[in-house]
């Protein structure tokens, strides 16, 4: 009975765990199903060349931007901008956003034009921003950080009025003073829809610098979908679009992935049902 007990534990021992299992994410089975599905109706005809070339074409096109060292300058000046344009909007919307959460005098006094100004399209800000800054990247970073304002300060701020009364009223109970109450209480509870505005701005801000950067800019992907399009390279466009796309998922993946450890604490539906895939 011994003997069978310690040769079922070796074999145990000797299993490898689950979690070293390979398997292809399943986030890649849409492109390459769509890649595949491209090709095959390029080279079929039923897409025309001169309108929507096939992914080989595409491919062609950024190994020859690659081979003219011209791929990395242009999609290192659209990250720069996209990362300036961030920071800056992230710092006015942490600003506001917690001013306008906490009090309600700075709420009633400030968030009704801040509502009414994130109606503007974003277009419209465009010919200001030229006669402020310039047509340099001052007014490229300014059109992108405006982008990312708003869906932060309206998270931060929704994020901070929806934390739980009795958590606060736990805290003065307990003698908190009233930055313990914002740093023990308020900041955790709000922490996870901050997040989703940074997510959420983030986001904006890859929308808005396509915009930004048809305002004289002669580098950045923004820049060869527009050069693409004055010299008929449809295949130069599709491969900004896809640069555009692969950038801002990895900023995205970058940036959720910062902000998991300050989220270890939950214990959400999300992460039971990442704990069950991992144990798979």
């Amino acid at each position: 009975m011994s003997v069978s007990l310690t040769l079922a534990g070796r074999k145990e021992a000797a299993a490898p765990p689950r979690r070293a299992r390979r398997r292809l994410p399943k986030g890649w089975i849409a492109p390459l199903v769509i890649l595949v599905a491209w090709e095959i109706l390029a080279r079929a005809g039923v897409f025309k060349p001169n309108l929507m070339p096939g992914p080989t074409d595409v491919g062609g096109e950024l190994l020859y931007l690659f081979e003219r060292g011209r791929l990395f300058d242009h999609m290192g000046m659209t990250l720069w901008r996209v990362g300036g344009g961030f920071l800056a909007g992230v710092a006015a919307a942490t600003l506001f956003g917690a001013l306008t959460g906490y009090s309600r005098t700075t709420r009633e006094l400030l968030d009704p034009t801040i509502q009414a100004l994130k109606a503007v399209p974003s277009l419209a800000w465009v010919p200001l921003f030229i006669l402020w800054f310039g047509i340099f990247e001052a007014s490229k970073v300014a059109l992108i950080a405006v982008g990312v304002f708003f869906p932060v300060y309206l998270s931060l701020m929704s994020g901070i009025q929806d934390v739980d009364r009795k958590l606060v009223e736990v805290g003065e109970v307990l003698g908190l003073g009233r930055f313990e109450i914002v740093w023990r209480i308020l900041v955790p509870a709000t922490l996870p829809s901050y997040l989703v505005g940074l997510r959420a701005g983030l986001a904006l801000g890859w929308m808005f610098v396509i915009a930004a950067e048809l305002m004289g800019a002669s580098k950045g992907l923004g820049f060869l979908m527009f050069d693409g399009q004055m010299t008929g390279r449809p295949a130069q466009i599709i491969a900004a679009l896809i640069l555009f796309a692969v950038l801002g998922k990895l900023t995205d993946a970058a940036l959720t992935l910062a902000a998991r450890p300050l989220l270890a604490w939950q214990d959400s539906f999300g992460t039971m049902t990442e704990r069950a895939d991992a144990a798979r």
